[in-house]
């Protein structure tokens, strides 16, 4: 089969496609042909090993992980929930960058016929973080939400799931004048360039002064401790991300907590074992959203499974508008 291992780590060059023998499932495990993977800012970290969370850590060679989507073509022993023939998707830590990948039956999720198979990798992991991270805030009809990262894979459908969800402003933050009509042509209510010094009094105003309830942060670092400042009394900030490098994982003072004031981290594996119906009801609600058009994935680039190096190259700097994606 056709892989994208990584045997250093290093810069988008280390991706370099290989053959490799097609793997069989064991117990437990389904082996999928593959429609489409998703590139993330999580597997540019990995490649550089520079991701902070302390489940990242691989024997060298590795594949990369990520969103897949793809078509069951066998299954190992005591698999009874999945059948050769089925169209599905999964998040995997490793694995993904290849033609053909393992995955736990357990992990699998179910993909429309109908839906796009580049769209259609929002439904693993990216679209379950924003539904979840929307649903660990507590998001109410009529509150503020300002999202981070707004034209990323993730932002630019909690931008959208926000909306639909009521909620008022919905404050989108981005890069480039580009990044921000994106977002904006999504239903952002307000658009914030966070590179310019003063986009923390920009989202202030957009609050009339109160300060924003619910901060979705994919970022980090002084963004992180900025937001804290930026909540309104009884705001919640909910941290899933670490795209703002090395210190993005601060330490955040208690004092400036008071207020009931609250940051919480997000894990998307933690939400669905401690959740496990409302992940349940949150997944199927994205599938449909998706389907009928409520919600859009949108896709910046689609690349051959051989140009995973381009792939990351494109994330790292920041040009997506929405997903990266490669089509074996």
């Amino acid at each position: 089969m056709r892989a994208v291992p990584i045997h250093r780590y290093g810069g988008p060059e280390v991706l370099e496609p290989e053959q490799l023998p097609t793997p069989e499932p064991g117990p437990g495990q389904v082996r999928i042909a593959i429609e489409a993977v998703s590139v993330g800012f999580a597997q540019t970290q990995m490649r550089r090993d520079a991701f902070p969370a302390p489940m990242w850590n691989p024997t060298l060679p590795v594949v990369l992980g990520g969103d897949v989507v793809g078509t069951v073509e066998a299954v190992g022993p005591d698999v009874d929930r999945v059948r050769p023939g089925e169209r599905v998707g999964a998040f995997l830590m490793e694995g993904a960058y290849a033609d053909r990948v393992l995955a736990p039956a357990a992990a699998l999720v179910p993909v429309p016929a109908e839906l796009d198979a580049a769209e259609a990798t929002a439904l693993p992991g990216a679209g379950p973080i924003a539904v979840g991270t929307l649903k660990t805030g507590r998001l109410a009809p009529g509150e503020s939400v300002l999202v981070h990262a707004a034209a990323g894979g993730i932002g630019h459908l909690s931008v959208q799931l926000a909306k639909a969800a009521g909620a008022g402003p919905v404050i989108a933050t981005a890069s480039s004048p580009e990044k921000l009509e994106f977002a904006r042509s999504l239903g952002a209510d307000v658009v914030v360039d966070y590179t310019r010094p003063d986009w923390a009094e920009q989202v202030r105003a957009a609050t009339g002064g109160r300060g924003v309830d619910l901060i979705l942060d994919s970022v980090g670092g002084q963004v992180l401790l900025t937001g804290v400042q930026l909540l309104a009394p009884g705001g919640r900030l909910v941290f899933y991300g670490s795209a703002g490098g090395d210190k993005a994982v601060p330490a955040v003072p208690v004092l400036d907590l008071v207020g009931l004031k609250s940051v919480v981290g997000f894990n998307l594996s933690a939400w669905q074992r401690l959740h496990p119906e409302q992940y349940a009801e949150g997944l199927a609600e994205l599938t449909a959203c998706l389907v009928d058009g409520r919600v859009r994935s949108a896709v910046h680039a689609r690349l051959p499974l051989e140009q995973a190096g381009e792939g990351h190259r494109i994330i790292e700097a920041r040009l997506h508008q929405g997903r990266v994606v490669l089509v074996p």
